[in-house]
């Protein structure tokens, strides 16, 4: 007997009291193959698989112990795995037979209410009562209860998934039931005629079958009956009648146990990926930064997104299992590359012996190509497949064809012009078009466009550098995703006045460089959105942060009960005097600083790019020392202000001993106690 899986070992859900030690090594082990089995399959999720793993110990371990469903929750952006990690699970435990995967969509098992219900599902499956299964709710985003607005949402499939995350017991569907027993009044109404007149009606009681094999299902299902279909069919409706009378008078037998159940729920919450999860064109930012900014996610981000389309109940239903996968890191999809094209090289000599390796330049241009962050691994097979799969196999015919031996590796390289792909044989050289979409959309030929991206976006990264004194995450011109460039900058996790000052100082100083370099009448349009953001980041200062010279919350409303300051107009002169301010501030540093503009704006007309390490060497040589961003730990977002030495400096102040008060013969006033 194989002991691997807790439904092998004890069939049909019956543990025993005491579990031999031997029993629980295998399981153990079992689970530890597993995790190994799915990180070599799966890149990128380690963590999430250990979490996964710890997370269903005791439902496999120990089923005995599982009094209601484990219920498993994971979220993340689409194409991270998610589906594709409860399915081969399933598989490695032994448990693809009783696997269930229901699309919360609601519109993908067809109308019947068997297949509107999750009870008609688990009752179509091999998952029996009282004995562990698996069951996946996929999509469960799109089952929302609750509106935009926190209206409700009328729901009509799947409503008694809610009863099955509570406890795992599920009443038997009431319309069905109430099908049935109006089918049996219908027959005993039709044999009670038949006796009356039997001459009307004698051909009916010659028929074998006395219920068709629908409702013959029905009543198995519901009935929890061990008797083949076939015989069921032939029970008459009296028979059929005393065993439904008796079902309903048993306590014992009325609910169906899912109670050994472990469910996965799995979907993508876009309120909690809100920076990343719409930017599904981005195919600039590089990886890492998507990585970092949702690997910090917490289980108080999942409920606050979770807020936003189910009910507070329904939330608690879900429980506290929730496992986030961050996006893909650069790492990821570089590793996910290597195997794909080791893959494809496996494949070609596999059916034809030429023996191909895809070489490093190759798998650069398929992760600058190919790789949308916020869309996962999708985009990334569609482009790979593209790109290589009929390249190789035209290369391995060449080598075919060419009568070049076999026992070589023939590398795949990329042409020097970045449209083809090439193989050389000895002397002997052969190219393959290849069309690199995103390449041509990031060159930016025009030479003066090119300076111009170029001179905006050192502006600005200067102006950061020399305010925050760390280095930008990323500065890029070479961009596919809009027409123009960008700098991302780390998150601050508290923002003080100051920090507020100069992002507005940083903002405004990509049109101020144009200024500087091209002349006040060459500077172009290209700075509206950061004069939009700009501008609202200085209305907020002065209107909602409290920082400007009013301290009244300023907003516009038409709410009786929103107690606000409603005179917006005196405020705009404080804005604009703010952003005036600013503006004179970041062409003081650019004008100082010429010399560092001119080295930034030189990497870029060059390279595209400037990474964080070589923004510390060009600001080096100029005499600038500055810092990385943080890349990892709590720590990513930046706290710049010594607070806890200002805590502690004021502690050492606040307990020194007061000056002792000269006597007076005056009583002091009492303080009043509000």
């Amino acid at each position: 007997m194989d002991l691997s899986t807790p439904t092998q070992a004890l069939p049909n859900g019956q543990h025993p009291a005491h579990i031999n030690g031997e029993l629980l090594a295998r399981r153990q082990q079992a689970l530890a193959q597993a995790a190994e089995q799915l990180k070599a399959e799966l890149f990128g999720i380690d963590d999430v698989i250990d979490l996964v793993i710890d997370a269903i110990r005791a439902w496999y371990v120990l089923p005995q112990l599982i009094t209601r469903p484990v219920i498993v929750c994971l979220w993340g952006l689409t194409g991270t795995g998610k589906t594709q990690l409860t399915r081969r699970l399933a598989q490695l435990l032994g448990f693809y037979d009783r696997f269930v995967e229901v699309q919360m969509d609601g519109f993908s098992h067809g109308a019947s209410y068997r297949n509107s219900s999750i009870s008609g599902m688990l009752g179509d499956s091999a998952i029996h009562e009282s004995a562990p299964g698996i069951l996946v709710l996929d999509e469960f985003q799109r089952f929302r209860t609750v509106d935009r607005k926190g209206e409700d949402v009328k729901v009509d499939r799947y409503q008694d998934v809610w009863t099955l995350l509570s406890d795992g017991r599920l009443p038997p569907a009431l319309s069905a039931l109430t099908t049935v027993e109006r089918k049996l009044a219908d027959a005993h109404y039709e044999a009670e005629r038949a006796e009356d007149d039997p001459s009307d009606r004698s051909g009916k009681n010659s028929y074998r079958f006395q219920l068709d094999a629908w409702d013959a299902q029905e009543i198995k299902r519901m009935l929890k009956l061990q008797e083949p279909l076939a015989e069921i069919m032939q029970w008459p409706p009296a028979q059929v009648q005393a065993l439904f009378t008796r079902f309903q008078q048993s306590l014992t037998s009325w609910e169906t146990d899912y109670s050994k159940l472990l469910v996965f729920v799995c979907g993508n919450l876009d309120e909690m990926y809100r920076e990343t999860a719409q930017r599904v064109e981005d195919c600039d930012t590089d990886a890492d930064i998507f990585h970092r900014l949702t690997r910090n996610l917490s289980i108080i981000d999942v409920k606050k997104a979770l807020a936003k389309r189910f009910k507070p109940e329904q939330i608690a239903r879900l429980g506290n299992e929730h496992v986030i996968y961050p996006s893909f890191s650069k790492a990821t999809y570089e590793r996910l590359i290597r195997s794909l094209c080791m893959r494809y090289c496996d494949d070609i000599a596999a059916q034809c012996g030429v023996r191909l390796d895809i070489a490093q330049d190759v798998r650069d241009e398929l992760y600058a190509n190919a790789v949308f962050p916020a869309q996962g691994t999708r985009p990334l097979f569609s482009s790979v497949h593209a790109i290589l799969s009929a390249n190789l196999v035209k290369a391995a015919l060449w080598i075919l064809e060419q009568a070049l031996p076999l026992s070589p590796r023939y590398s795949i390289t990329l042409a020097a012009d970045k449209r083809h792909l090439m193989l050389q044989a000895g002397s002997q050289q052969a190219v393959f078009a290849v069309t690199l979409e995103l390449n041509r959309l990031k060159q930016r030929a025009n030479a003066d466009f090119r300076a111009l991206l170029a001179v905006h976006e050192a502006g600005h990264a200067l102006v950061y550098v020399l305010l925050f004194g760390h280095a930008p995450q990323e500065v890029k011109i070479n961009i596919a995703s809009f027409e123009g460039g960008y700098n991302s900058f780390a998150g601050l996790k508290a923002t003080t006045r100051q920090n507020a000052l100069d992002m507005m100082c940083v903002g405004l100083a990509g049109r101020t460089a144009e200024e500087l370099v091209f002349g006040e009448m060459a500077c172009t349009t290209g700075a509206e959105q950061d004069y939009k953001q700009v501008t609202a980041e200085a209305a907020r200062y002065v209107r909602h942060h409290g920082f400007g010279a009013r301290l009244a919350r300023t907003d516009v409303t038409v709410e009786p009960d929103n107690h606000i300051n409603t005179d917006v107009a005196l405020s705009n002169v404080a804005i604009e005097e703010l952003l005036q301010t600013q503006h004179q501030r970041a062409d003081a540093l650019l004008r100082e600083h010429q010399g560092a503009l001119n080295h930034l704006v030189s990497a870029l007309m060059e390279h595209g790019m400037i990474t964080p390490h070589e923004m510390r060497a060009i600001m080096a040589r100029c005499g600038i020392c500055i810092g990385l961003p943080p890349t990892c730990g709590p720590e990513e977002n930046l706290v710049l202000e010594p607070f806890a030495d200002r805590l502690t400096a004021f502690q050492q102040r606040a307990a020194r001993p007061a000056a002792r008060p000269v006597a007076s013969n005056v009583m002091p006033e009492r303080s009043a106690c509000l």
